[in-house]
């Protein structure tokens, strides 16, 4: 048997409170394609990865956005990144 391999991107983040509370995946092996096996909340589940973009955010500053307008880097244009606003996330140049 092969040596287990983590597959590269990261996990999305799940915006709501809790998924299922089933074990439909153990590792990303348990996965189709390029899928990882991620956190739902409560159980685990096969996602599609993101692969988050280079840069740095700034520190969130003098914003008082409070409201997730992203939850990853990929749900942005361009080389934008999904960073942190005073209460929030929005897409923003990274520095």
């Amino acid at each position: 048997m092969a040596p287990y391999t983590a597959k590269p991107g990261v996990c999305p983040h799940w915006p709501w409170d809790a998924g299922l509370c089933v074990e439909f995946c153990f590792n990303d092996s348990d996965c189709l394609e390029d899928e990882k096996c991620c956190s739902n909340g409560c159980g685990h589940q096969c996602m599609a990865p993101y692969t988050v973009k280079p840069g740095t955010c700034a520190p969130p500053q003098g914003t008082t956005t409070c409201a997730e307008y992203c939850y990853h880097d990929g749900q942005c244009p361009g080389e934008q990144k999904c960073c942190k606003t005073t209460c929030g996330h929005a897409c923003s140049a990274p520095y």
